[in-house]
């Protein structure tokens, strides 16, 4: 075949490409993993019955900034990672400043404590389940958005598995509070960011495995 004939046939054969089909796929990933994850916490751990009066509390609000934080800068992360060339930029440095806000503020709460209540706010009533429940109410999240990944072309499969497990983990962290009693920042700063990187762990071994093209 000429090289003319073969230019004009693949000119004619082209396709349009939907340059709008990544992003639906993520926020339609975001909504049904979301969506999910809720009706896990609602429907197995229920929803905490004393929730509208804890809003009432400033670390409410501190705890549902801390997980929705991490979960923004976890999701775009993970957005980026998808495309191949797209640069980082500084969103992966976010994460660890809001860990070191939540860690020094756990530190400044147990200093200000009285000894004997400082074992409470470390581990409050469910410090041996809260890690695994969270990574539980975020698999949903975690499948989709390594489905997202997979129909993309990431080039980094590791670390766009582990973007995908804690973009998980933090959004499923978020909805986690639903059900969650626990409003002290050392209990936070540890039990918390455990569940998160739960996912995190496994999305990055998974990457590798399942995003490989």
């Amino acid at each position: 075949m000429k090289t003319e004939d073969l230019v004009s046939l693949l000119s004619t054969g082209g396709v349009a490409v939907d340059f709008r089909l990544p992003s639906r796929r993520w926020l339609l990933a975001l909504a049904g993993g979301a969506l999910i994850a809720f009706f896990l916490t609602a429907g197995l751990l229920k929803l905490n019955p004393t929730l509208w009066h804890e809003t009432l509390e400033p670390m409410f609000w501190v705890r549902e900034s801390y997980c929705a934080v991490l979960g923004v800068l976890g999701f775009v992360t993970a957005v980026r990672l998808a495309r191949p060339g797209s640069r980082l930029g500084l969103v992966p440095m976010g994460i660890p400043v809001a860990v070191i806000a939540m860690w020094v503020l756990a530190v400044v709460t147990l200093v200000v404590a009285s000894p004997q209540d400082r074992a409470r706010l470390i581990l409050g009533h469910s410090a041996g389940v809260c890690p695994f429940l969270i990574a539980l109410v975020a698999a949903p999240l975690l499948i989709a958005f390594l489905w997202v990944m997979r129909s993309l072309a990431p080039t980094q499969l590791r670390w766009a598995g582990v973007a995908s497990g804690f973009a998980a983990g933090s959004i499923g962290a978020l909805v986690y509070t639903l059900h969650c009693p626990e409003l002290a920042a050392p209990f936070l700063g540890i039990w918390y960011l455990l569940g998160m990187l739960i996912p995190t762990a496994i999305g990055a071994w998974l990457g590798p495995r399942v995003l490989r093209w």
